[in-house]
């Protein structure tokens, strides 16, 4: 998702959900944090505009980009939110260079749900890239909702992390036992370092007679020989049918001729695939 100019688009959402006397605290506030350049006034903003909006009045997301709209309506976005990130976004528009050290401050002063909504709409703000190591922060909290956050249904770490970035959190996510379905573009993201990972932590799991989200062998598609081959046998005589079904679907999306080698052993588990009848979609289903 690339940047929209959601300082534009976000007040017309907020025009005409909220009434006159928030709309004009609002904009009060935006005038004090960008005249008095106060990282306190803004901190203070950023918390206190929620005792200033009912977040069970819906929001009328109506005349704005249609793929802002989308992200919105998918992330269940209310009031409040799309207010505290259109308070960001006109800070940072107002001065760049002044506010963006603050704004990536908040994760040092944000309560649960304040700091949930910064990581959760990240990739809106207009110099969303500038605030990685923020994301990368986030990864190492133990707080469920904090960590997903930032790793589940967001297009920022696709965009903006690094493999090795990228790498922390698919494991944690696997760790934490986290829905691997919900991570944005993980075939995009695959990489020969993460497949290690993978292998080692499977391993490592088998080792001690503990189960592995099957979902967690997406990324290995294209990287199948050596070990990792040995890690898709392992899979094809599993007693768990789920974790049969992974292995034909990393095989059969392979590009490496002993991957498919491999899963013309199991043709009723390649048919299925290739009928589509089996996918990383419904794979738990």
């Amino acid at each position: 998702m690339q940047h929209l100019d959601t300082c534009k688009e976000l007040p017309k959402i907020l025009g005409d959900s909220l009434d006159e006397e928030t709309r004009a605290w609002i904009k009060n506030k935006l005038d004090i944090i960008i005249e008095s350049k106060s990282a306190k006034e803004l901190y203070l903003s950023y918390s206190l505009i929620a005792g200033k909006i009912d977040t069970t009045i819906k929001p009328k997301i109506q005349g704005v980009n249609q793929e802002l709209t989308q992200y919105l309506i998918a992330h269940n976005a209310d009031l409040l939110q799309i207010a505290r990130i259109y308070l960001l976004t006109r800070v940072l528009e107002s001065d760049k260079a002044y506010f963006s050290s603050k704004v990536a401050n908040l994760i040092q002063v944000a309560d649960t749900s304040e700091l949930e909504t910064f990581l959760k709409f990240l990739i809106l703000l207009p110099n969303a890239g500038d605030f990685n190591q923020v994301g990368v922060e986030a990864l190492r909290t133990n707080i469920g909702t904090i960590f997903d956050a930032i790793a589940l249904n967001n297009p920022y770490p696709s965009k903006y992390f690094n493999d090795q970035q990228w790498n922390q959190m698919y494991l944690k996510a696997a760790f934490m036992e986290r829905n691997l379905g919900e991570i944005v573009d993980i075939d995009k993201r695959a990489n020969s370092d993460l497949t290690r990972i993978i292998s080692d932590y499977a391993h490592e799991r088998w080792a001690a007679s503990r189960d592995i989200d099957p979902m967690f062998w997406r990324p290995v598609s294209g990287f199948l020989e050596g070990i990792l081959l040995k890690d898709m046998d392992h899979l094809f005589k599993s007693e768990n049918r789920i974790e049969n079904l992974a292995a034909a679907l990393c095989c059969y999306n392979s590009p490496k001729p002993k991957a498919i080698e491999l899963l013309n052993k199991y043709p009723h588990l390649k048919q299925k695939v290739a009928n589509n009848e089996v996918n990383w979609e419904n794979l738990k289903k």
